[in-house]
């Protein structure tokens, strides 16, 4: 996810966004998501083992959160995704992080 997508593109359009963009690929178990100038909406593409799924939505109220450029280009957790789809910012500094397993 990253920046300004043109949202009239379809399954093969984003497809090739993300293998040619950003050197990924579309067939992978990964979740992309596309949003557009007003991000106020956004596309998600999934590869789901025989063809490929999108969903797409439109908000009524508010804008996503949404990277502005390349450099901001992450994976996500899900607690990410869900707050990026809340409209919420994915740096919560007041949320407590998960740790890496201790040595007792």
């Amino acid at each position: 996810m990253c920046g300004k997508t043109d949202m009239r593109k379809g399954i093969e359009g984003l497809a090739t966004l993300i293998q040619d963009s950003f050197e990924l690929d579309s067939y992978g178990d990964s979740i992309f998501l596309f949003s557009g100038w007003s991000k106020d909406r956004y596309k998600c593409l999934y590869f789901d083992g025989d063809g490929f799924a999108m969903l797409y939505k439109r908000l009524d109220n508010g804008k996503l959160q949404w990277p502005k450029n390349e450099n901001e280009v992450r994976n996500l957790s899900q607690q990410e995704l869900r707050w990026l789809l809340e409209g919420l910012s994915i740096q919560q500094p007041k949320a407590i992080k998960s740790s890496s397993k201790g040595v007792f």
